[in-house]
């Protein structure tokens, strides 16, 4: 097949890809087509949520990424993912229409699962790229007494993890150095199952901040990704101003990413986490939020608690205070380099 010219999409490929594509409701005023530029979407009163993130380390299934990134952001602050669109930019020279049509039927499949609408966006073949690239721009909406901010985090709230990690890193491991693996060892179920961990456990957190919002109080939210959940403790507590305290013990480090990350020397801690969700709930609601997560077939453990502010950021292991690791990179970057 053919590679597409640098510059927009034809005309033609470009209209027969929103019209299978891209969904309206009556919420859509102006939707997505050839010639439109924007567009319009109502609230009916609700606050609106907007969340902008790329996709820039994985290849694969990067459509199915775009979308769950950033309607996990969304959810965090209490809203509901609605609408999404899509900035794709396609290198020069590789582009076909199968590649963009596979792109559109991700983003498409993503926003189904969590009955979104694509509404708009732009595309287009450029210069100086070696892979294509999304950014996401996901908006959702959220009655006012309903935000969650991520400064809401207090004193004493306890930390829970819901899910494992690194389920995000899993699969970019398992994705990106498939053959490698191959050579390693690794017969191609593990690999599969490893590729998987995009879809199952999956990563978005969309469900799981649900129910944590419906079974009872929750200060603050974060998912953690680029940096890990190290970087996302950290940052759920810096959010906050608060100090925080982790129990190294009680962190759900996912058997299958542990041994994957090992054999490229990779710290799980470090490494790119969606998938996984942060919450800073209050103590005396620990139970109820586990209870019912359990009930909803998620797994989540109790890791820590926040601390005053002058208390500082901790990592307890076997009872030994040090200081909570921090990753100026994701540790994924490493698979990458060179």
């Amino acid at each position: 097949m053919s590679s597409l010219s640098t510059g927009k999409l034809p005309l033609d490929l470009l209209n027969d890809l929103l019209s299978r594509y891209a969904r309206t409701d009556e919420s859509v005023l102006v939707g997505p087509g050839v010639g439109v530029d924007a567009a319009v979407v109502t609230t009916s009163g609700d606050l609106l949520v907007a969340k902008s993130d790329p996709i820039t380390f994985a290849t694969d299934e990067i459509g199915w990424y775009a979308v769950h990134v950033n309607a996990n952001d969304v959810a965090c602050l209490g809203a509901t993912p609605r609408w999404f669109l899509a900035t794709l930019l396609l290198p020069e020279g590789r582009t076909t229409a199968k590649l963009v049509e596979d792109i559109f039927a991700q983003l498409d499949a993503a926003c189904r699962s969590l009955n979104v609408l694509l509404v708009g966006g732009h595309t287009e073949i450029t210069y100086g790229l070696d892979r294509p690239i999304v950014s996401g721009h996901m908006l959702g909406t959220v009655p006012p007494e309903g935000l969650i901010t991520p400064a809401g985090a207090r004193p004493d709230d306890r930390v829970l993890i819901v899910r494992g990690f690194p389920i995000e890193g899993t699969s970019i491991i398992a994705r990106e150095r498939a053959d490698e693996l191959r050579r390693r060892g690794y017969d191609e179920s593990t690999i599969q199952a490893a590729q998987r961990f995009l879809y199952e456990p999956g990563i978005s957190v969309v469900r799981a901040a649900q129910v944590l919002l419906e079974s009872g109080p929750v200060h603050a939210l974060h998912d953690p990704t680029e940096g890990g959940v190290a970087t996302g403790l950290l940052e759920l507590a810096l959010a906050a101003g608060l100090g925080i305290e982790v129990e190294a013990e009680a962190l759900p480090v996912l058997p299958l990413g542990q041994r994957l990350c090992a054999e490229f020397g990779l710290d799980p801690f470090g490494t790119i986490a969606s998938g996984a969700l942060l919450a800073a709930v209050p103590p005396n609601s620990v139970s109820a939020h586990l209870k019912a997560l359990e009930e909803a077939g998620i797994p989540a453990a109790n890791v820590g608690q926040l601390l005053p502010p002058d208390r500082g950021c901790w990592l307890l292991v076997n009872g030994e205070r040090r200081p909570l690791p921090r990753f100026p990179a994701d540790e994924i970057t490493k698979l990458f380099a060179g």
